[in-house]
């Protein structure tokens, strides 16, 4: 996806009167599972949120919708959405996550193209559905991107900030040669890598429901000593895990020392770019060091498949400072996702959002009174 590219491609001016004349053409849900599969590896922008897999085991299946954009009979972008309708009435939300996927592999990214896609969501979703549409666009602030995106979707309205809409994260570059990246790592990172790689580690890597489960129970093992409280149900991922097409899956990474497992990663690599999705450390592997030589070994794996951009995974210094300070190691760029943009002209459909939204806020406000967990677990339930 290249979002640090230093600058998108203009849009050459030409005499109408020999500028060809492109044909485009919108199709609303005709694809299967399978086509979908096909579709999302054209795209260097494609990523697991987008896939038939997360959408059906996270939403269900029948309350998904794909819309497709071909010019002159080609695909040229296409877009996974959720569809919430509460009632048997026109309103409702529909909701895109880390879309719409407008960036065909090995080009440049075109700027018509994403103009042509936020036009052909509105008139959908927006006008003819007559729901609110909520886009949450896989572009990076400052980046050209982003830049491209927030001017092609100009008539959209930026989400109000919140804790609850803001991702930031760390965006590593990959491109450069495996002995620099390892130069740039923090020193401090580089010599818990170095320990790391003295201590008898053995490292299994695979895509199976398998590795998975062995993850699981380190996961397990991490939250019971931890006791944090997570949006990440790893049940959840396991599901769309045995969903996905193998190549689509995610990679897993299990570290055992002495035949005992101490640490695990789980990232999802697609079109140019991975994103690490969960990591976990036993009880037994807390002084291994296995995470250091997992993450390295991943990025290995990742350079070695083609793979450009890492997205370590969302970071908060204040929530959680020791998951910050490790990924700060690596020295990725610090960035921030653009704010969920939104557009609706249906009333209902924007009360009903609005009225989620302020309950969904209430009960993470109630959450942070300390509350049990299993109370808290429950409001939750009820707002999502």
């Amino acid at each position: 996806m290249s979002p640090w590219s230093a600058s998108l491609p203009q849009i050459e001016r030409m005499d109408p009167a020999v500028m060809p004349t492109a044909s485009w053409q919108v199709e609303v849900d005709p694809v299967s599972k399978a086509d979908w599969s096909q579709m999302l590896d054209l795209f260097d922008d494609a990523n697991i949120y987008q896939t038939w897999s997360y959408g059906s085991v996270r939403w269900g299946e029948k309350n998904l919708s794909h819309l497709v954009l071909k010019r002159n009979g080609e695909v040229v972008a296409i877009a996974q959405l959720r569809i919430v309708r509460p009632t048997n009435f026109k309103f409702g939300m529909a909701y895109l996550r880390w879309g719409p996927l407008c960036q065909r592999r090995g080009t440049e990214l075109d700027s018509e193209t994403i103009l042509r896609m936020a036009r052909a969501l509105r008139d959908e979703y927006v006008t003819k559905r007559r729901l609110l549409l909520k886009i949450l666009p896989n572009a990076f602030v400052g980046s050209p991107r982003a830049d491209a995106f927030q001017s092609a979707f100009f008539g959209f309205t930026p989400e109000t900030p919140s804790a609850a809409n803001g991702y930031r994260t760390f965006l590593l570059d990959l491109s450069a040669p495996l002995e620099e990246l390892r130069r740039n790592l923090d020193k401090k990172w580089r010599n818990q890598l170095t320990r790391s790689e003295k201590n008898g580690l053995e490292i299994i890597a695979g895509n199976g429901i398998d590795e998975y489960r062995r993850f699981c129970r380190m996961y397990k093992q991490m939250r019971d000593r931890k006791t944090f409280e997570t949006t990440v149900d790893v049940e959840e991922f396991g599901r769309i895990q045995e969903d996905l097409p193998e190549t689509h899956r995610m990679r897993i990474l299990l570290c055992e020392q002495e035949g005992v497992p101490v640490a695990g990663v789980a990232a999802s690599a697609m079109g140019d770019s991975a994103i690490y999705v969960l990591g976990a450390t036993s009880d037994a592997g807390l002084n291994a060091k296995g995470s250091y030589l997992l993450q390295w070994t991943l990025i290995q794996w990742l350079k070695e498949h083609g793979v450009k951009w890492y997205d370590l995974g969302g970071i908060n210094p204040e929530v959680n400072p020791g998951v910050y300070h490790f990924k700060e190691g690596l020295s990725g760029a610090d960035v921030t996702q653009l704010l969920p943009l939104m557009a609706c002209n249906n009333i209902l459909s924007s009360s009903l959002v609005k009225a989620s939204l302020a309950l969904q806020s209430a009960v993470r406000n109630i959450s942070n009174l300390q509350l049990p967990a299993s109370l808290s677990r429950a409001l939750a339930g009820r707002s999502s």
